[in-house]
């Protein structure tokens, strides 16, 4: 415990109550000392007792993170930049046996992406070949058993894991056109998306994506808001109340 200041300081804290009765009467006396009693200042020749200083606020600032990172910067939802995609090619993945391994096209000047998907377990083979998807295009990518996988296909799945379904985007729906969640006049106000390394710092897709859910329509929805391409609301094919991702 640091030092306690004189006779006086000490009858004046005994008055306040700032000592604790196990202290009281057992505390040395030292001239033109300085005394600090839970968080109160004085010295001898004070007649006062002032507060402590309060403590300065660090300068660092305060990293903000998830779903709270995307409203501060007024995008939320449109932080993801998912993307109209129709799937050109589609094999299983050599080296996992869960894994498909797909071409994606999305109009995009470097051709059709390659996306892997652990949809062997729900989804057969040939209905994947044509399908038009919708793709979260801006994941970092990342290598999947020795391929490298350059977006995700959002699917459908029931809360056991059991059922799982791709988003279909509607008939006549554009590969490489960006999907949005609203009405249909709310596409001009879309906000621009993260960048890959946004996403993955502040964690958006985590913070976001248990928000995203199948209504009793079958629509896709975030917080309410409906999931559209210029086509039409996206959906799933049968499941109801399921998580998107």
């Amino acid at each position: 415990m640091a030092a306690l200041g004189g006779a006086s300081c000490i009858a004046r804290h005994a008055r306040l109550g700032l000592l604790a009765p196990a202290i009281r009467g057992r505390v040395s006396v030292k001239s033109r000392s300085i005394c600090k009693i839970r968080g109160f200042f004085c010295s001898n020749s004070s007649s006062e007792v002032a507060p402590a200083p309060a403590p300065t606020e660090s300068a660092a600032p305060v990293v903000e993170s998830g779903a709270r990172a995307a409203e501060s910067e007024g995008n939320g939802v449109d932080a993801l930049d998912i993307r109209v995609g129709r799937i050109v090619k589609a094999w299983k993945h050599p080296e996992a046996d869960s894994l498909y391994v797909e071409e994606v096209d999305m109009a995009e000047e470097s051709g059709p992406r390659t996306i892997c998907s652990g949809l062997v377990n729900y989804v057969p083979e040939d209905e994947l070949q044509g399908k038009l998807v919708a793709v979260l295009a801006n994941l970092k990518p990342r290598n999947m058993k020795g391929v490298k996988s350059n977006g995700m296909l959002l699917a459908a799945s029931d809360k056991a894991h059991e059922n799982v379904e791709l988003v279909i985007p509607p008939e006549g729906s554009v590969p490489g056109e960006r999907i949005w969640f609203g009405s249909e006049d709310q596409k001009s106000s879309q906000a621009p998306a993260a960048t890959p390394n946004q996403l993955q710092k502040k964690k958006l897709w985590e913070a976001l994506q248990p928000k995203l859910t199948t209504g009793e329509d079958l629509v896709v929805y975030f917080e309410g808001q409906p999931m559209r391409t210029s086509a039409g609301v996206v959906t799933s094919r049968s499941l109801i109340g399921a998580n998107v991702s």
